[in-house]
């Protein structure tokens, strides 16, 4: 390294080092940003489902939990694409005996589950639920008697200590003979668990335990062998049994496991591309604004006779070595903010599916520290540029940022219009391609746009403000690219607040107001079902409500996907007065016969369905099958994209249980439900990890503007010390940093509403047909976090006297 380079590296570290400091932060936050999301990637897609029931089993047969789909992209070699299925898929019993007859097995366990459920001890409690399974499959775990014994009759059984039975001697029916270590269950003979089962012939899988000494590998290759010599296909779509072993075996017990770890893969890959460009965004104007404030310095030191390239390298080295420091500071302090939000997400009731092991093992760690190397690298790629442009462009922003501004413009409008002509997913996409396109157009265009801002408001500044406002116009005149780079953070701050927080709330109010139109119903009961309740005097007409999902297969652009879509199961001759759908086109009687199925309006459009037309599903179990439309509906929201006739739905759940009945009675008020929580299906488990990404970028924007008016007032200070010399008083200064700040504050909310209104409204169109909507409370919190942050920033940095 050339002697002079360091030198100047060191002496300017010192001399700028409260603007450094700001850089530091940035560069702190955004690499502490990007290790969580590294480790949060890392940990999920390592994940799996937990291993309990099947602990002590080498290897388990199972049905196959995941279907497939394989299309052949445009121009391309054909690719497959895997879902994972959320319903039982059962086995033949004639697995067991191909099995047993493995050299090397010392036992082959069937396991046969059931649903036990409870009625509590009030009228109207719901009935607790837990699962059921034979003495002999408890082996498997292992889970040991603790007192009693085993159970020899069918009306005995032995429960599980988390069932807290406490002093009762029954449950459920049975007669409890001994009590079991392990979760709540109830464990009877195998005869009662076959029969309870309900399901002659089939079984859940088979655990496999290995004679003493025989290795997993080999046992795992001899019993995968016996299965495809047998040409055992489970009982449902006829795929081949898996023989799973290891961390795999849990994807027999825990079936929503693994989709709900693609899903959280699908949120955090989605956040980790805004994460991406905030950050770009916000260390490139602050590094840039760090070399622009300079300038001047830079013009002495090649005046004196350093070199171009001395003094780019100088300022690379200033920026390695801060970023370096920086980087790595956010990298340790990484590692605690990840395991405080995976902490909530196990810990909250509800936040993460059942069964999913996020796995961490201590290799993982070093994730932080390669994101820290990228931050670092993307710092020294800033520098390059912005040296190089300063070599080539001294005198300020290029004809090239202009038309490359310009042009992000016009793609985002232009998205923001695709959104509107579709729906669903595609949606949703182009809205994010216009919110992405329109910040990024408005950071290059940030110069021209705070000159026009403020030629519009040079006037009211000048007669209004009096000698302050006369400064502020002056001053924002002749540095609009120093004004730019302050507005810039503002608006992306502004325009993300908005997006994030109205998309969410446009969708949900949409939901629940779809809902309160659903629900006709005055009564909603749990633990019953619907031929029950019909039998209860006063009722009218009810329905159960089964609650499953289905995959669509469908082509994009050339590219495979399977989407799992909820549904629901219903009883059509029970609807009236009690669920309202809002058919559009055909009739809900339909679904009383086999094989058919009502779609709701948006499903429809992008299916090209109506009723009389085909759709192919596969249900949750996996089978594929081919239903007839009978009704199109638009409370899709509400009721999820399918309504299937209960008959038809329920041979396809693992638990064909009402999740609630709706009822309708002749005394009682109009409507006494709760309907969100009724008729609505269940949400993703993720809402932990999108609170806390979507609160780190808010810390981080605002961050951004925070940092970005600390550069400009350490640059400012010669400027304001100017104006204090040729008369100008402390009270004018403060007035005018007032009058700037106020600036900032007003356009920057107005362009950030602009930015964001456009893909807002697009989106809130394609999915609701409404308007976007946002809470007055949260955009009254916008607004002054946005106030507060602009003035503190403007008014803690820059010191007029």
């Amino acid at each position: 390294m050339n002697p002079a380079v360091r030198l100047l590296a060191a002496r300017s570290l010192r001399t700028h080092r409260r603007a450094w400091a700001a850089v530091f932060a940035a560069v702190a936050v955004v690499s502490a940003l990007l290790g969580v999301l590294a480790l949060a990637l890392g940990s999920t897609a390592l994940g799996h489902a937990r291993v309990e029931r099947y602990a002590a089993a080498a290897v388990v047969v199972s049905g196959d939990h995941e279907v497939t789909w394989t299309a052949e992209p445009w121009g391309g070699e054909p690719r497959t694409t895997t879902e994972g299925l959320t319903e039982r898929v059962r086995i033949p019993e004639a697995a067991v005996a191909v099995v047993r007859a493995v050299p090397g097995v010392r036992a082959a366990v069937p396991d046969h589950t059931f649903v036990v459920r409870e009625r509590g001890t009030g009228p109207q409690d719901a009935p607790a639920a837990c699962t059921g399974r034979s003495w002999a499959a408890a082996a498997l775990a292992p889970y040991a008697l603790t007192e009693g014994r085993a159970p020899r009759a069918d009306d005995e059984a032995v429960v599980g200590a988390g069932l807290g039975l406490g002093t009762r001697d029954r449950t459920a029916g049975y007669r409890i003979v001994g009590v079991a270590a392990g979760p709540a269950a109830v464990y009877v003979t195998e005869a009662e668990a076959r029969k309870r089962a309900g399901r002659p012939g089939e079984l859940d899988a088979v655990g496999v335990v290995a004679e003493p000494g025989v290795p997993v590998d080999t046992l795992h290759a001899r019993v995968r062998a016996a299965l495809d010599s047998a040409g055992l296909k489970d009982t449902a779509s006829g795929r081949p049994l898996r023989a799973l072993t290891g961390d795999g075996r849990g994807d027999a017990e825990h079936l929503g496991a693994q989709p709900a770890r693609w899903e959280l893969l699908e949120l955090l890959g989605a956040v980790s591309g805004a994460v991406v460009l905030v950050s770009v965004l916000v260390l490139a104007s602050l590094v840039a604004q760090a070399l622009q404030q300079r300038a001047a310095e830079r013009e002495l030191l090649l005046a004196v006779g350093a070199t171009p390239r001395q003094v780019r390298a100088a300022a690379g080295r200033e920026v390695v070595r801060v970023a370096v420091a920086a980087a790595l500071f956010g990298a340790l302090g990484a590692v605690p903010a990840f395991l405080a939000l995976w902490t909530a997400l196990r810990d909250r009731p509800g936040a993460a599916a059942e069964g999913l092991e996020l796995a961490a093992p201590p290799w993982l760690f070093a994730a932080p520290l390669l994101t820290a190397l990228l931050v670092t690298g993307l710092a020294r790629l800033v520098v390059a540029l912005g040296t190089g442009r300063q070599d080539r462009a001294p005198a300020g922003p290029g004809r090239a940022r202009r038309v490359s501004g310009l042009v992000l413009l016009v793609l985002g409008v232009g998205s923001a219009g695709t959104a509107t002509l579709q729906g669903g997913e595609a949606a949703g996409m182009a809205a994010g391609a216009a919110t992405v396109t329109l910040v990024s157009g408005c950071a290059l265009l940030g110069p021209w746009i705070a000159g026009a801002a403020m030629r519009v408001l040079d006037r009211p500044f000048r007669l209004l403000g009096g000698a302050p406002g006369r400064l502020a116009a002056a001053g924002a005149a002749a540095r609009s690219r120093r004004l730019g780079a302050a507005l810039t953070p503002v608006v992306l701050v502004t325009a993300f607040a908005l997006v994030q927080l109205t998309a969410g709330a446009t969708m949900e109010r949409a939901a629940t107001d779809q809902a309160r139109a659903a629900t006709t119903a005055n009564l909603a009961v749990s633990g019953t079902t619907a031929e029950e309740v019909r039998r209860r005097p006063g009722v009218t007409a009810a329905t159960d409500v089964l609650r499953s999902t289905v995959v669509l297969a469908r082509d994009e652009a050339g590219t495979p996907r399977l989407d799992r879509l909820p549904v629901l199961g219903i009883d059509p001759d029970g609807l009236e007065g009690v669920l309202d759908p809002g058919v559009v086109a055909g009739d809900l009687d339909g679904l009383a016969g086999p094989g058919t199925v009502a779609v709701g309006a948006d499903r429809a459009d992008s299916l090209d369905a109506r009723p009389g037309s085909t759709v192919r599903l596969r249900l949750g179990d996996g089978v594929e099958k081919d239903l007839r439309v009978v009704a199109v509906y638009e409370r899709s929201l509400a009721l999820g994209e399918f309504l299937f006739p209960k008959a038809g739905l329920a041979p396809h759940m693992t638990d064909p249980y009402p999740a609630r009945v709706l009822a309708r009675t002749v005394a009682g008020p109009e409507r006494a439900v709760v309907p969100e929580q009724v008729v609505r299906p269940g949400a993703a488990s993720n809402a932990v990890v999108a609170a806390g990404v979507v609160g780190a970028i808010g810390a981080l924007t605002v961050l951004s503007v925070l940092s970005s008016l600390a550069l400009i007032g350490a640059g400012r200070r010669r400027e304001l010390r100017l104006l204090r010399q040729v008369g100008a008083s402390a009270g004018q200064l403060r007035r005018m940093l007032g009058l700037e700040a106020g600036f900032l504050i007003a356009v920057g909310l107005l362009l950030g509403l602009v930015v964001a209104a456009l893909p807002l409204t697009a989106l809130s169109w394609a999915h609701t047909g409404g308007l976007p909507y946002l809470p007055p409370a949260q955009a009254a919190l916008i607004a002054a976090t946005v106030a507060v942050t602009v003035t503190a920033g403007v008014f803690g940095s820059h010191r007029p006297g």
